[in-house]
């Protein structure tokens, strides 16, 4: 690399080592020691805080994190790959309008996002006065897991769409019609040219729904009412109200580990890298 080229990524360089290695260097710091008598500056080192993770509770609220934002990421990639499809069948021109118009919600404020829904799906909200208009009797939704699922989905949807999307345009159309004219069906012709082809789309896709997914503590505590806790959830609570630091400190790190091995899978999978230039680190 050549000199001047060098000195233009010094600025990038010390940004990202004060924002995010610096910071992490901290939450790992925090999360070894233990502080003597509440007093920071006389610790000592220790894992009891790692090991107080292994508590039967703390599993259950991991395993609860991970199986919502599984099912979440299933329904974004059911309901992701065909909205992904159509969009991509469009004119250039219309399938910058539809992604725009798709992506237009994410430009409001997750946590205003999540209110709206508690308005639909409340009580008195918008769902139960449309089933009483049709004398249907209303459901009893809120603060249930599917509110979550619901949110999640809602919230997450644009981060399936997107990759999928992007590696669908990339599909060389004579590649479909080469295999139509060998007499493949509709469904060899998915199955066997573009499902493959678009298989890193759909990895960065999994990949950037279930990371935010298991770790997001707004939607469970909005739309859950807090009664379905979370990992997310358990580390705010453990920084805002409890003020054990150092045991917060452990469960983000063991939530950086899942994050890490997430993206390990990926390029497992993603051999050649496709998938990882659509991500946004």
């Amino acid at each position: 690399m050549h000199e001047s080229t060098k000195r233009l990524s010094y600025p990038y360089i010390i940004w990202i080592s004060i924002m995010i290695i610096v910071p992490m260097l901290l939450i790992f710091l925090y999360s070894i020691i233990d502080p003597s008598d509440g007093n920071p500056l006389a610790f000592r080192f220790t894992l009891d805080n790692y090991i107080n993770f292994f508590n039967p509770i703390y599993m259950a609220t991991l395993a609860r994190s991970l199986w919502i934002a599984l099912i979440s990421t299933i329904f974004c990639l059911i309901l992701g790959y065909p909205l992904a499809w159509v969009i991509s069948q469009c004119s250039p021109k219309r399938q910058s309008s539809l992604l725009l118009l798709f992506i237009m919600p994410m430009w409001i404020n997750m946590l205003l996002r999540t209110y709206a829904w508690i308005s639909i799906l409340g009580k008195n909200g918008i769902l139960n006065s449309i089933l009483e208009f049709f004398n249907i009797a209303p459901v009893d939704i809120m603060y249930t897991e599917f509110a979550i699922v619901l949110g999640m989905v809602y919230n997450f949807l644009p981060f399936m769409v997107l990759p999928i999307h992007t590696a669908l345009t990339k599909v060389d159309k004579n590649l479909i019609y080469a295999a139509r004219d060998l007499g493949a069906n509709n469904r060899q012709v998915f199955t066997r040219v573009v499902f493959p082809l678009t298989l890193p789309g759909i990895i960065t896709g999994v990949i950037m729904v279930f990371l935010p997914a298991v770790s997001t503590f707004v939607i469970p505590q909005l739309l859950g009412g807090g009664q379905y806790m979370m990992i997310g959830n358990l580390i705010e609570k453990q920084f805002l109200l409890t003020g054990n630091w150092y045991f917060g400190s452990a469960l983000s790190m063991i939530l950086m580990i899942f994050i890490l091995l997430s993206i390990w899978l990926m390029k497992r999978f993603d051999s050649d890298g496709q998938a990882g230039g659509a991500l946004p680190w």
